[in-house]
């Protein structure tokens, strides 16, 4: 049986999912396939130079990169595919030949995930919270899946302008801008993308302030632990049609399951082991919307 072995590199990923996705796909393409938690929060050494060094010194072939290393990763690596050049962000390093090879599927991750939950969703005026990795991703993801109005922000205004103005000139048929103002946005907004870590089980909370949600919205969430997080409990009782992040955590993970091995997996596979992960999760999601 050959074996493979890849890791994620993040803060706070003990519940992370991918490891599990990754184990089970590759044991059925008959790999002997390890998946090892990197965490800044549990590591004694948390230079990324030297964590990604010691991956390729034990033999990993891949690496995933999470909050809060996206960006700062890209330093570290030898080349970009053209979507993590653009989006100045990479989720997915593969680690091969002495190279050092860097990826995003976030991007493909939410825009399958979006096109299979929301599928006639209104694109004509998108509000985003956050403009890191995460963000970057979704923004290009919802704007390469149409939408006419992209209004971008980010606790940090300069990092949401940075975004909005890449976005623009990969994207000029599309009105993208960083906000000012949250509640007026919102009332003008036919939806919601939401791409920050506010809502994960290290960072409770919402992003914004319940008002602002109205049942003409649509509410696509990025974080997947807990499914159910605090801003679709608020979507659900305002009324608005909602997307948990179960996709988006599942689809970028068959696009870098096959960069790092060349296996094509199969998604629906991958999509009914996250659901068997997480059925305790669904199982309260549901019945908080009833």
């Amino acid at each position: 049986m050959h074996s493979f072995r890849a890791g994620l590199i993040g803060k706070g990923i003990q519940a992370s999912l991918t490891p599990a996705m990754h184990i089970a796909e590759g044991r059925v393409h008959g790999l002997d396939y390890s998946y090892e938690l990197l965490d800044l929060d549990r590591l004694d050494d948390t230079d990324l130079a030297h964590i990604i060094a010691d991956a390729e010194s034990r033999g990993f072939g891949g690496l995933n990169v999470t909050h809060p290393c996206k960006q700062d990763v890209i330093r570290h690596l030898d080349s970009l595919s053209p979507e993590a050049e653009a989006l100045h962000a990479v989720n997915t390093i593969v680690l091969r030949d002495g190279k050092r090879h860097g990826h995003n599927t976030d991007w493909w991750g939410f825009a399958e995930s979006f096109r299979r939950g929301l599928p006639d969703a209104d694109l004509s005026s998108v509000v985003q919270l956050g403009a890191g990795g995460a963000g970057a991703g979704t923004a290009y993801a919802i704007l390469r899946s149409g939408a006419r109005g992209l209004t971008v922000f980010d606790r940090d205004e300069t990092r949401a302008e940075s975004l909005a103005d890449t976005m623009g000139r990969y994207f000029p048929d599309a009105v993208v801008r960083a906000g000012k103002d949250l509640e007026q946005a919102m009332a003008q907004a036919s939806g919601l993308i939401h791409a920050t870590p506010m809502g994960m089980a290290k960072y409770p909370g919402l992003p914004l302030p319940e008002e602002f949600l109205r049942p003409s919205h649509w509410v696509a969430e990025i974080v997947y632990f807990p499914l159910n997080t605090a801003l679709l409990i608020a979507a659900h009782r305002r009324g608005c049609r909602t997307l948990n992040g179960g996709g988006m955590a599942v689809f970028q993970a068959v696009k870098a399951f096959e960069l790092f091995t060349g296996i094509k997996p199969d998604a629906d596979r991958m999509l009914c082991h996250f659901a068997e992960l997480t059925k305790a999760d669904s199982l309260q999601a549901e019945r908080a919307a009833s």
